[in-house]
């Protein structure tokens, strides 16, 4: 029996409970709905009446703000729920569910003053402070929809997110900090509302004294307009499971963003059963995710779902390394974290580190470090798992799916870590591994494209924001002839079902005829114990269609050499063939990433082609792009 007295399943256990998830999945989710409180509790489970659109638990009524909170506030009110720590101003506050109670609902109040209601927008544009967290939720406690947009994003990407959610009210602040360096957001919104085209009533501006505020006319101190509805009551409005929670605008968006649509009743049940069956969910325990509330894992696992499952949550302003790379576990031994989430860019970032930043801690309340955003490569995982002690479970999901499609759900199984996989099919979600072209399964160990069969569960998206057609065609039209939500990546599962994700079905690089997936190439390159990290992309070639080419950042700088870009070569060779031999291995400093840690591989495949590598406005750290600009122009001159 495990924690929450529930036997940990065999591999075959497991299998048949998520056999039957998938065979009668209004039963499954019926019982799992009993998790949170309604208002008015569902008797269907599934409206899938109109496919591919699915309806979850149609005739339920509930809010997620009173599920994340009140019902805390009034069981345990004196319990930690919000820990608020910025390395960047030098920090800390931890708000009870009592506060954040009182909070939140000031906050809703001072929503409810300018006219905000249910149903309408709520753009937060905000740095990773207590505030950001208070307006999501009061935005669930009186029914209107945020949409989160990462603090500092550029003004044109901002401006278009603007105008294809209309926000009534833009919540914002003077400015977020990275590794010291300040970074003021209201220039940068006051020019996207400059090219937007939508107005927005009001804007909230929190003035955390970080840089000037130029006040418009449409500006309203948050924190003034907070205080004056500090003691107006705002009851949390009962809204059906259907009703909108939030919109999320996915990274690397080009041309007219794609709004991840959420609803209310299938995201909370999810959430609820993620937090007991993956992720070591315990009311009153600490869960530490180090993510970002502008990316999915923000908004499902550190907001709405430690809440849900009556833990606190920590809100981490700063990056692994500030002030030193020993910060993550400090806060581990100081908060007695029960469980953590982080991304494999963090631990490799960590992994170039001195170990003794790592070992200086008392992790024991540490139960299991959770990871996603991207693959996590063999060595990383073996490096932190033996410097941790604990287990390490990879997970592989999307910001469409709002919570994991594939890892191993430890509330319910003692199925075995395979390195490389992040493990099982998740009960819910039918995973089928298909053939591009034909969309028939393909037998186990060969290349197919991860797709999963509609209805997707509950707390995915329930369609694209103002666009059902675009979610139709975009999700559900590129595998031929099936109805399978495509992924659009690569994945081979074995016989015991296990999947290996290979990479984006567009990055797949074509080599004199053969088809190999960039994944599979930096997997093998992550072999050489100099190599902290890499991406590898194809270029076009004149006689193969096209080659790899491998930009990769070492532990150590200064071994960076032709010798070592042959070791590195020859690696490649050892692990996958001749073939997949990348045409040259380039070093530098960082590899260009998004915000939510994924390498923008297409930006590098066109610098190194000659081309305009498009919309940059996800990237997290420009120096990394321009290293590898004035490696193209050194190359271009050779």
């Amino acid at each position: 029996m495990n924690e929450w007295g529930n036997a940990a399943l065999r591999l075959e256990d497991y299998q048949d409970l998520h056999r039957a998830s998938i065979a009668e999945p209004e039963r499954f989710w019926l019982q799992e709905a009993a998790r949170i409180d309604w208002s008015q509790a569902p008797t269907r489970g599934l409206d899938f009446s109109r496919p591919p659109f699915a309806r979850w638990f149609p005739d339920g009524m509930t809010n997620l703000c009173a599920n994340a909170v009140d019902r805390w506030a009034a069981r345990r009110p004196e319990d930690p729920a919000l820990i608020a720590v910025s390395t960047e101003t030098d920090t800390e506050r931890t708000y009870s569910f009592a506060e954040l109670l009182a909070q939140t609902t000031a906050w809703a109040a001072a929503f409810r003053s300018l006219g905000v209601g249910v149903g309408d927008r709520v753009l937060i544009y905000m740095p990773m402070i207590a505030e950001a967290v208070f307006a999501m939720l009061a935005c669930a406690r009186i029914g209107a929809v945020h949409t989160v947009v990462f603090g500092g994003f550029a003004s044109g990407a901002l401006a278009a997110r603007i105008d294809d959610a209309a926000p009534k009210v833009i919540v914002a602040a003077d400015a977020g900090s990275r590794m010291g360096r300040i970074i003021p957001y209201k220039p940068l919104l006051d020019e996207a509302l400059g090219m937007a085209d939508h107005r927005p009533h009001k804007v909230l501006m929190v003035d955390r004294g970080l840089a000037p505020i130029h006040w418009a006319h449409h500006d309203i101190d948050a924190r003034a307009l907070v205080e004056a509805n500090r003691h107006v009551e705002v009851a949390p409005v009962d809204l059906p499971s259907s009703h909108p929670s939030y919109i999320l605008y996915t990274s690397g968006t080009t041309g007219k963003p794609k709004g991840v649509q959420r609803d209310t009743g299938g995201y909370a049940v999810a959430l609820a059963a993620s937090m007991e069956h993956i992720f070591f969910g315990q009311p009153g325990g600490v869960f530490f995710a180090t993510s970002d509330i502008g990316w999915v894992v923000g908004h499902s696992y550190i907001v709405y779902g430690p809440l849900i499952a009556g833990m606190a949550t920590i809100l981490y302003e700063g990056a692994p390394t500030r002030p030193d790379p020993g910060v993550f576990w400090r806060l581990v031994e100081r908060h007695r974290v029960r469980a953590m989430f982080t991304a494999p860019t963090a631990l490799r970032l960590l992994k170039k580190e001195d170990p003794r930043h790592l070992t200086g801690y008392d992790r024991s309340s540490l139960k299991a470090l959770f990871v996603a955003g991207e693959p996590l490569d063999e060595p990383t995982s073996r490096w932190i798992a033996d410097s941790l002690g604990v287990p390490i479970l990879d997970n592989y999901w999307q910001t469409e799916t709002g919570w994991p499609i594939l890892t191993l759900c430890r509330g319910l199984t003692d199925a075995p870590v395979k390195p490389g996989s992040p493990g099982l099919p998740v009960y819910g979600f039918d995973v089928q591994l298909v053939d591009e072209a034909s969309g028939e399964p393909v037998p186990a160990g060969d290349k197919g494209v991860v797709a999963i069969a509609a209805p997707l569960p509950p707390g995915c998206l329930t369609t694209i924001w103002n666009d059902d057609a675009r979610f139709v065609r975009t999700y559900f039209q590129s595998i031929p002839g099936k109805m399978l939500y495509s992924t659009f990546d690569w994945g081979v599962q074995d016989e015991e079902g296990y999947t290996f994700i290979l990479g984006r079905t567009d990055d797949v690089i074509n080599v004199a005829g053969h088809r190999l997936g960039t994944r599979e190439i930096e997997e093998a390159v992550t072999t050489h114990p100099a190599v902290a990290d890499a991406a590898v992309v194809g270029v076009h070639d004149e006689i193969k269609g096209q080659t790899p080419v491998a930009f990769v950042v070492l532990k150590d700088a200064s071994r960076a050499g032709e010798a070592l870009s042959q070791e590195i070569i020859q690696a490649v060779a050892r692990e996958i063939g001749a073939l997949a031999k990348p045409s040259s291995v380039n070093f530098v400093p960082a590899l260009p990433k998004t915000r939510s840690g994924k390498v923008l591989r297409r930006a590098l495949q066109a610098i190194w082609e000659g081309r305009d590598p498009g919309d940059l406005t996800t990237i997290d750290d420009e120096t990394a792009l321009k290293a590898v600009l004035a490696l193209r122009r050194a190359a271009a001159k050779d």
